[in-house]
């Protein structure tokens, strides 16, 4: 195949270029530019698509004789996921700016750039896996190494794309493995740190971030009876489970702490309540994929609206949680995928993705766009 080997740098995706290459196939090194004014250095973990990531991935190019070259993506990465970032903050919603950069960039414009200029497939350092289904379906699936498996920010992907998506990692053990793997094969980068935190905000201000870029609006601060028990500077600052920061000037009457429950944009409040408040019962969302199949072309119902197991994961590294979905159609045949999982969910908020697994197969994924709390409010 010609196969354009996506790499940032790191230590997952120069031993999976490196893999394609020992395959015999036909690899083009990438490295992708998402910003205009990338930092010359990381700072540890921190950051990533630095100046220092990009030598970083074109050593292991070099060392592997391919040809390599550095795409210009940051005006698509700044609409497409900078920008919606702020845009789901200042909604009053919490995104995920990994999902949306691989769904929207690593496999979207990067492989649609890839495919028209001819190439097969494009191969990135993920840790899952495309397997063929019962009819000869592609299928996602979770990786051989559960502690780094990261099917869950794939879970995005559609038939077409895992049509020409590679992860040759998926059948890794252990990360440890694949450190020990580049330092066989000569990579520089065998040792480097993994990046975490949003790379487009390194030294993880989430909140001063937001407010360089939307401003601060002072607002109330509200238990769920609707009292006043504080004041903010900008819901924008607030998500839904956060404790720390709300400076509250009226304790509450039990004396326990208190979480944010729910962000109220157009209100400019923040409501807060007990730990227990936080317990989820059902989640819903209208914008909704599939991995592959859908549930009726998988067998695992005969029609929409019927119920279907599962297992639903609302973070990366989160824990599965058996459930029971459905997709629900309106009169107006608006469809939304809704969720209920066989114990509450903690600290669930809108603009969080929920993925739903049948087994270690990825079936689907829904930006989740309502909640219903296990607790009532005069509970």
């Amino acid at each position: 195949m010609r196969v354009l080997a996506a790499m940032s740098g790191g230590v997952d995706s120069a031993v999976a270029a490196a893999r394609a290459v020992e395959a015999g196939h036909d690899v083009v090194g990438v490295h992708l530019a998402l910003s205009r004014m990338p930092g010359t250095l990381r700072t540890g973990s921190r950051g990533c698509c630095t100046i220092e990531d990009s030598m970083d991935a074109q050593r292991v190019a070099n060392l592997l004789e391919i040809p390599y070259y550095v795409w210009d993506f940051s005006e698509r990465f700044k609409e497409d996921v900078v920008d919606d970032f702020v845009a789901e903050y200042t909604a009053g919603r919490t995104p995920n700016p990994c999902m949306r950069c691989n769904e929207r960039i690593k496999f979207a414009a990067l492989l649609e750039k890839a495919l028209a200029l001819g190439f097969d497939a494009v191969v990135t350092g993920h840790y899952a896996k495309v397997l063929p289904g019962p009819s000869g379906e592609l299928e996602l699936h979770r990786a051989s190494a559960e502690a780094k498996d990261q099917s869950y920010v794939l879970g995005v992907l559609t038939a077409e794309q895992l049509a020409h998506a590679w992860f040759p990692l998926g059948d890794t053990p252990s990360k440890e493995l694949v450190r020990q793997e580049a330092e066989r094969r000569g990579l520089a980068v065998a040792r480097k740190p993994d990046s975490y935190d949003i790379c487009f905000i390194p030294d993880g201000d989430t909140k001063g971030w937001l407010a360089d870029r939307v401003g601060e609006t002072p607002g109330d601060i509200v238990d769920r009876t609707g009292a006043v028990v504080g004041s903010h500077d900008g819901a924008h600052a607030y998500t839904v489970g956060q404790r720390r920061g709300l400076r509250l000037g009226t304790p509450a009457p039990d004396g326990r702490p208190r979480f944010v429950l729910e962000v109220r944009p157009k209100e400019n409040t923040v409501v807060v309540g007990p730990k227990e408040a936080l317990a989820t019962a059902e989640i819903a969302g209208s914008r909704f994929s599939w991995a592959g199949l859908d549930p009726v072309a998988s067998g695992l119902v005969a029609a929409d609206g019927e119920d279907f197991d599962c297992e639903v994961q609302i973070r990366a590294h989160a824990d599965p949680v058996p459930a029971v979905a459905r997709i629900d159609r309106g009169d107006d045949g608006a469809a939304e995928l809704v969720v209920r999982p066989a114990q509450p969910l903690d600290g669930v908020a809108p603009g969080q993705t929920a993925v739903v697994y049948v087994g270690t197969r990825v079936l689907g994924q829904c930006t989740i766009d309502r909640t219903v709390s296990a607790v009532p409010v005069g509970a």
